[in-house]
């Protein structure tokens, strides 16, 4: 099973932001400070999955994962396909750079049946548990 990567998706007010910028076909570089202890097993077939108000809602698989610069200069870009996934809804607090995600992992919408339901409506039928 691979390992996957959370991470807020700060000032992105919905998906279609992301698929729109997706549809362009150029690999997203995400610029985040610390470069992950287990990025080997993230580029293995693991994803980012993306926080979006409050929300974990979408997925993009991890192309490579890099450090550049030494030291306090040191940082690291994260390569993710010009591909956005839709997950199931699954609601998420507030928290600071990135964090591996290995259990309780959303399915792709695609897996559990997609719907022309507003993201708000199904969201709030899932936290009610009627979804």
């Amino acid at each position: 099973m691979p390992l996957h990567m959370i991470k807020l998706c700060v000032g992105v007010s919905d998906i279609e932001w992301l698929e729109t910028r997706a549809a362009g076909g150029q690999p997203l570089i995400v610029h985040t400070r610390m470069t992950p202890k287990r990025a080997a097993e993230v580029e293995d077939g693991g994803s980012l999955f993306w926080v979006i108000k409050g929300t974990v809602a979408c997925r993009q698989p991890v192309l490579d994962i890099r450090t550049l610069g030494e030291g306090k200069a040191s940082r690291c870009e994260i390569t993710l396909a010009p591909q956005v996934v839709r997950t199931a809804p699954l609601a998420r607090r507030p928290f600071q750079g990135w964090r591996y995600f290995e259990t309780d992992v959303p399915a792709d919408l695609s897996t559990v049946g997609e719907t022309d339901l507003p993201e708000d409506m199904v969201r709030e039928l899932r936290e009610m548990g009627a979804w």
